[in-house]
């Protein structure tokens, strides 16, 4: 037996799973997954890497969050982003800029579906994440931005988590002094509903 043979036979062995070994996963959202305001460990990405590791999924996280962005932002540099990581699975989480300017719904949703189509056209799935806005931008307004985000995911079948605040969302005590960004001490609840999504994704790709 030649050592290619060899190889090869020592690769089936090790079983399912083994050709996305190390692979990436990539965060791509704003200042909600970017840790704002409180220590980077203690954000839901960094607690998404222990989960992984703790559950045998052999992932690398790669956050390329960035506070204030916005999807014409995130749009405006997927391309890049994702010949740098080649991720696997792509957690898209943006948005929430969008809605706390009041942009035009139709413009976050045609950034978004540029991002989602970039990151299937590149392999990837992509596990898209939802927002909702505070009652006081209007109901028509909170509606709209709230059903882009189901549009899409329909659209494009992708993984799909309707609010990453869900249970968070309008309790003060889960909140920093701006009222926007959740404390550490919710960090964890924000990845269980992340987790909602993204497991599904993953067992689908251990079978591959």
């Amino acid at each position: 037996m030649t050592l290619f043979h060899k190889l090869l036979l020592a690769l089936a062995l090790l079983g399912p799973g083994l050709a996305h070994a190390g692979a990436t996963l990539l965060v791509y959202g704003d200042s909600l997954s970017a840790a704002y305001g409180i220590g980077q460990k203690q954000g839901w990405v960094t607690l998404l890497e222990e989960r992984l590791r703790q559950k045998h999924f052999d992932y690398t996280v790669a956050n390329a969050s960035i506070s204030g962005e916005t999807s014409s932002g995130g749009a405006s540099r997927i391309a890049a982003t994702l010949a740098q990581h080649r991720p696997r699975i792509v957690i898209l989480a943006l948005g929430a800029n969008d809605g706390l300017r009041g942009l035009p719904v139709a413009q976050m949703r045609d950034n978004l579906a540029a991002i989602v189509r970039a990151a299937q056209k590149a392999g990837s799935r992509v596990l898209l994440v939802g927002m909702k806005m505070p009652p006081n931008y209007g109901p028509q307004y909170t509606r709209e931005l709230e059903q882009a985000y189901a549009t899409l995911a329909r659209r494009y079948k992708t993984a799909f988590v309707p609010f990453l605040l869900d249970g968070i969302a309008g309790k003060r005590d889960n909140f920093l002094d701006d009222n926007l960004h959740p404390t550490a001490q919710v960090q964890p609840l924000i990845l269980d509903n992340v987790w909602t999504g993204l497991a599904p994704l993953l067992k689908r790709e251990r079978l591959q």
